[in-house]
């Protein structure tokens, strides 16, 4: 059985060598995984050289991955472990080239040995990677730079990989506060459509059959129901085209500036969906600013990816101001975007150099509020949704009975 010369490192960073006889590599990977230990290299070894201990490289073995796509795990994962393994030495060339052949992700293991192979001809990490902007933002690529020539990268790649998981966790909190009221309403227009296409025809020709007279709500109800069911592919029909014309229009900049400044406007959720913008602004210049990255080249990177064209063009014309010799907080009080206590804040981080620091606060200061109001929403929009549905559902069931229930009082 083939022998591998396995070296690992534990959660304190000691390294521990092993020889192992496994059929092929992945299982060697595998069993040191296991032991919770975190495989820095690994080489097969003949027997003759397993005897003298000299390793000698194997031909690598087919692979087997577990999914396609490269997801946020699998980003967040390498960089924990690049930087792992950066910060205890081992050469960057090495290092992408033992993180490729772990990473579950058939994608990014192709991404990493293209990078691998531009930095074995000379190119920089971050050019490497600039070449994948589907998995590898500017975010990230201006980060990286910014560790190759501060020579920080482990400690860059930790910043990035914190970043990454808050913002993880921040977005699903916000996501899972939306399933619940999404799954009702599916729900209460799911018992509409059952009773439109199959109990509402089934009840109107016993009522013909009765020859008795309908009241108002249960004639409304059945003309409901009836305009449902014969012009149910029309209906269909004319939600798809809305929302593929909905969807073709904030695609254009007038559509989606539009559509911003509907959300920014809504009574209840618009303060909160704004300041979720500025916590993602604040949070990702707070990252940049405080990894060495200059002012305005951090304003043009956050411009790019705050992914709201209202924020993105405020930041534009904060970037002006800077570059004519203002400070940030200047031209973000004038926005009138910014709410004043951020604005404060800043300025003082300005005066004081701390301005990375003053934006990390600001940047948990409105993720706090936010996470408040997601779990208020959730308490109160439970109930509210429970006593619509029973309104929605109560009605039908009433409008559907009550004939038979006032023939059969007229008979008593």
């Amino acid at each position: 059985m083939p022998k591998f010369i396995v070296t690992a490192k534990d959660q304190a960073g000691l390294t521990k060598t092993q020889v192992l006889d496994t059929p092929d590599k992945n299982h060697a990977i595998n069993i040191v995984q296991k032991q919770g230990l975190f495989v820095v290299s690994i080489e097969g070894v003949d027997n003759t050289a397993a005897m003298s201990s000299s390793p000698v490289l194997r031909k690598p073995t087919a692979r087997t991955f577990s999914h396609t796509g490269a997801n946020l795990d699998d980003i967040v994962s390498f960089s924990k472990q690049l930087a792992t393994m950066l910060e205890a030495g081992v050469p960057l060339l090495r290092s992408l080239t033992v993180i490729a052949d772990q990473v579950e992700s058939r994608e990014l293991a192709r991404i990493l040995s293209e990078v691998r192979a531009d930095v074995e001809s000379g190119q920089s990490f971050s050019k490497s990677l600039g070449k994948h902007p589907r998995v590898f933002s500017p975010f990230w690529v201006s980060l990286v730079e910014v560790g190759e020539a501060s020579g920080t990268m482990p400690k860059i790649l930790i910043k990035l990989t914190e970043y990454m998981e808050q913002a993880a966790q921040f977005q699903s909190q916000i996501t899972g506060a939306l399933i619940y009221p999404a799954v009702l309403v599916c729900i209460c227009i799911g018992a509409i459509l059952v009773f439109a296409l199959f109990v509402g025809p089934t009840f109107e020709k016993i009522f013909k059959d009765m020859h008795i007279q309908l009241p108002g709500i249960t004639v409304m109800m059945l003309a409901f129901f009836s305009f449902i069911k014969t012009k149910i592919l029309y209906l269909v029909g004319g939600i798809i085209l809305g929302l593929f014309l909905f969807k073709n229009y904030i695609k254009t900049r007038p559509g989606r500036l539009a559509w911003e400044a509907f959300l920014f406007s809504m009574p209840v959720g618009g303060p909160v969906i704004k300041l979720v913008v500025i916590e993602k602004f604040a949070s990702q210049m707070a990252i940049l600013v405080e990894s060495g990255v200059p002012i305005l080249y951090a304003l043009e990177i956050s411009e790019r990816l705050v992914d709201n064209l209202i924020c993105g063009s405020v930041i534009k014309d904060i970037r002006e101001a800077v570059k004519e010799g203002k400070l940030l907080a200047d031209p973000m009080e004038r926005s009138n975007f910014f709410p004043p206590m951020a604005v404060q804040m800043i300025r003082v981080g300005e005066e004081t150099g701390e301005l990375g620091q003053m934006l990390n606060h600001v940047a948990r200061f409105y993720k706090s509020q936010v996470e408040e109001f997601v779990k208020r929403f959730g308490t109160l929009i439970e109930p509210f949704m429970l006593v619509f549905m029973g309104i929605i559902i109560g009605t039908i069931v009433v409008s559907m009975f009550l004939p038979i229930l006032s023939l059969s009082t007229g008979g008593g």
